[in-house]
C-alpha cells in the first residue's frame, strides 16, 4: 500500500512538471531573418535586358545577386569590376550569379529618415577593367542603386515585460536619437525629386532636416557639403558649402547658389545648388555628402552655427536667420570667431552663443545623396532655339531683303518712265502726220 501511494506521487509530480514546462516547437522552423525585397534602380542605359540585379533586405544586411550578363548584351562581366562601397563579390570564386553579402550599415551605405520609413540606399558600381593585354574595353560602366525600406517600428518583443515606470537614463537615451535626413527636392518643393536627372542651369533643390519628437525645440545647420563623381570620397572634390555654413559656390563662381530664406521651420533647412559638371570627367554624375548639426531653436546663431548665402549684386553676406554680423567670417575663417564687443569695445557680458552649449555628439551627423546626372542642355530649350533659328531671321538677312527691295522698286519706276516717254514719242509722231 505504500509503495502504492509513493508511485502515485512520483506520477504526479512529473505530469505537474509536464503541464508547466515552457512550450516546446515541434516540426516548426524558426527563421532567423526577416526578408523582403529591395528597391533596385538602373541608373545607366541598358541594352534591353531584363532585371540582372535583385537583393533582398534582412534584419541586419543586404544580399545583392548579380548575373554575369549584367548589361544584357551577351558580355559577360567580371566579378573582380564589381563593388558596393568598397566591398567585393563574396560568394565563392567561379560560382555564377555573383553575390554580394553587405551589412545594413556598411559598404558605403546611407541613411535616410523620412517620416516613418528608413531607408538604407547602397551604390552597386560596375567599372570594366582594360581586356588581359589591350587597352581597350567593350562595355560600359553601369551604376545601380540598392535601397533596403524599413518601418520605424521600436516594440521588438510582444512577450516583453514592461516595467510601470521608465527609468531617467531610458529617457535620455530616446531623447538623444535623431533622424537627420538630406533630401533631393521637386521644384516647388512639395516633395521628393521624381528624377535624379538635371542639366545645366537648372537649380537642384536639396533639404536638410532633423526629426526632433522626444526634444525640446531644434535648429539645424548645413555645416559643410561637398560634391564627388563617385559615391567614395574621390578626387576631385568640390566643397561649395563650407567654413561652418557659408555657401562658397555663390561667392566663387557667381551662381545663383542660395540657402532659401525665411526658414519654413527651424528644424528644416532649404537649399538651391546651381548644377555643375566636373572638368575633363566623362561621367556625369554627382555625388554630394554634408555635414548637418543642430542646436537648441532657444540658442543665439553665431560664427560657429549658422548659414549664410553671398549676394553677388550686393557683394555681401547674409544670414538665414537675420544676424548678418555672424557671416562676417565667411571670407575669412569660422574656426575662431572674434571675441563678442559692445559699445567701446571692452567685453560685456553677453547672451549665451549656440557654440557654447555643451553639445551632444548625436546632434551632428554626416549624410550623403546622389547619384545626380547632369546634362549640358536640355533638349525641351535645344529644339526651342532651332525653331527659333528657322523661325526668326536674322539681323543680317533682313538688311539684305531690303538692298534687294530698294534695287527692285529703283528698276521698275525706271521701266515704267521708259515706257511712257516711248509712249510719248509715239503720240507726237502720230499727231503730226
Amino acid at each position: 500500500m505504500w509503495c502504492k501511494g509513493q508511485i502515485a506521487v512520483v506520477l504526479l509530480l512529473f505530469f505537474l512538471c509536464d503541464a508547466f514546462a515552457q512550450p516546446r516547437f515541434k516540426g516548426r522552423k524558426v527563421m532567423a531573418k526577416h526578408q523582403q525585397p529591395a528597391v533596385v534602380q538602373y541608373f545607366e542605359p541598358r541594352a534591353g535586358a531584363p532585371q540582372t540585379v535583385t537583393a533582398q533586405c534582412t534584419d541586419s544586411e543586404v544580399i545583392v545577386t548579380i548575373s554575369p550578363d549584367l548589361l544584357g548584351i551577351q558580355k559577360p562581366v567580371q566579378p573582380s569590376d564589381l563593388s558596393m562601397g568598397g566591398c567585393g563579390v563574396t560568394s565563392p570564386v567561379g560560382t555564377q550569379p555573383f553575390v554580394i553579402e553587405a551589412p545594413l550599415q556598411g559598404c558605403g551605405s546611407t541613411v535616410e529618415m523620412l517620416g516613418a520609413v528608413i531607408t538604407y540606399t547602397f551604390t552597386l558600381d560596375y567599372n570594366p577593367s582594360p581586356i588581359d593585354g589591350l587597352p581597350i574595353v567593350r562595355t560600359n560602366p553601369a551604376v545601380v542603386q540598392i535601397e533596403c525600406q524599413y518601418n520605424r517600428l521600436h516594440n521588438v518583443s510582444s512577450n516583453a515585460l514592461n516595467p510601470t515606470w521608465v527609468p531617467y537614463t531610458s529617457t535620455i537615451s530616446a531623447e538623444d536619437v535623431l533622424g537627420f535626413s538630406l533630401v533631393i527636392m521637386s521644384g516647388d518643393w512639395s516633395g521628393p525629386s521624381p528624377s535624379n536627372t538635371f542639366f545645366l542651369g537648372d537649380l537642384i533643390n536639396l533639404q536638410a532636416s532633423v526629426d526632433g519628437t522626444n526634444h525640446v525645440p531644434l535648429r539645424v545647420f548645413v555645416d559643410s557639403c561637398v560634391a564627388t563623381p563617385g559615391s567614395n570620397a574621390s578626387a576631385p572634390a568640390y566643397t561649395f558649402i563650407g567654413n561652418n555654413g557659408c555657401f562658397l559656390d555663390s561667392k566663387l563662381t557667381g551662381s545663383n547658389s542660395q540657402f532659401v530664406s525665411p526658414r519654413v521651420a527651424q528644424s528644416v533647412m532649404q537649399f538651391q545648388l546651381d548644377a555643375f559638371r566636373f572638368y575633363g570627367l566623362t561621367t556625369s554624375s554627382i555625388f554630394i555628402t554634408c555635414h548637418l548639426k543642430v542646436t537648441l531653436a532657444s540658442a543665439i546663431v553665431d560664427a560657429l552655427n549658422k548659414d549664410c548665402s553671398y549676394n553677388s549684386a550686393l557683394s555681401q553676406w547674409s544670414s538665414v536667420d537675420g544676424n548678418n554680423v555672424v557671416c562676417s567670417c565667411c571670407d575669412t575663417s569660422c574656426a575662431n570667431p572674434p571675441p563678442f564687443r559692445r559699445g567701446s569695445g571692452a567685453l560685456k557680458h553677453r547672451p549665451k552663443r549656440a557654440s557654447e552649449w555643451s553639445t551632444p555628439a548625436e546632434w551632428q551627423e554626416t549624410i550623403s545623396v546622389g547619384p545626380l546626372y547632369l546634362e549640358q542642355v536640355s533638349p525641351l530649350s535645344l529644339s526651342q532655339s532651332l525653331s527659333g533659328q528657322q523661325d526668326e531671321a536674322s539681323p543680317g538677312s533682313q538688311f539684305q531683303d531690303s538692298i534687294l527691295g530698294a534695287v527692285v522698286g529703283v528698276l521698275a519706276v525706271s521701266c515704267v518712265a521708259v515706257l511712257f516717254l516711248a509712249y510719248s514719242k509715239a503720240n507726237g509722231i502720230a499727231n503730226k502726220q
